[in-house]
């Protein structure tokens, strides 16, 4: 895409099986260059965020706002994880956390007024600020130039069902982030060009990562009272 980034997403199996990859036809091609504009264009879009970890794992459940690339959900984590559950709210360059003994399913429309605590994003090895570094990347002011998708190794690697939908598997460039990855990450892209799922793999992991989007209704993010993070 646009920008490549100093991390390293790596290529990976998919529940639905890949083929051998091959060429993006002009369509395809069309697809997977408007894919990150249609979640810009739609404002925000609901997202879980699964990041595995060697002692458990975390699962940030909320929305993204791609206008002002803000984050905001529920964290709960499993194993030794559930250290870290609690609300959260980052930017590119802000993570607020709001830990929780036993937070909600969903995270309130409206975040607390106290309880926070701020900390810089981290770029380079932890997953999930690596992860939330991600996911605020997979949405763009502009479609990606759809001539050099194809010179970054974009490729059709075949199709899958994702709650519902019929999608075709790409792999592609990796959405400008500037957390630690490489050049490719797979996209499950609707036939409209709607992103249903994205996963990845980065160094601090010991699997993917995995981003569904719309498992529930996006509910608008807005900010914590009195803090505004840094963009």
């Amino acid at each position: 895409m646009t920008a490549a980034a100093a991390t390293t997403f790596i290529l990976l199996g998919d529940s639905g099986g890949p083929t051998a990859p091959r060429a993006l036809t002009s369509d395809e091609v069309s697809r997977l260059a408007i894919t990150r504009f249609l979640n810009y264009q739609a404002g925000g879009r609901a997202v879980t965020i699964t990041v595995p970890n060697a002692t458990g794992g975390l699962v940030i459940t909320g929305s993204i706002d791609y206008r002002t690339h803000t984050g905001y959900g529920v964290v709960h984590g499993t194993g030794r994880d559930t250290s870290s559950d609690g609300l959260i709210q980052w930017t590119a360059t802000t993570v607020l956390v709001h830990p929780m003994t036993d937070p909600p399913a969903a995270a309130p429309a409206s975040p607390p007024a106290s309880g926070w605590y701020s900390r810089p994003l981290q770029r380079s090895g932890m997953s999930l600020d690596t992860s939330l570094a991600i996911a605020l990347s997979l949405g763009s002011d502009r479609p990606d130039n759809a001539a050099l998708l194809p010179q970054n190794g974009a490729a059709w690697v075949g199709q899958d069902q994702v709650h519902g939908h019929q999608t075709d598997i790409m792999n592609g460039p990796d959405a400008g982030t500037k957390a630690s990855t490489s050049p490719t990450v797979r996209y499950w892209i609707g036939s409209d060009g709607t992103m249903h799922r994205v996963q990845a793999s980065i160094a601090s992991a010991p699997q993917p990562v995995v981003f569904d989007f719309d498992t529930r209704k996006y509910v608008p993010v807005q900010p914590v009272p009195g803090v505004t993070p840094a963009p």
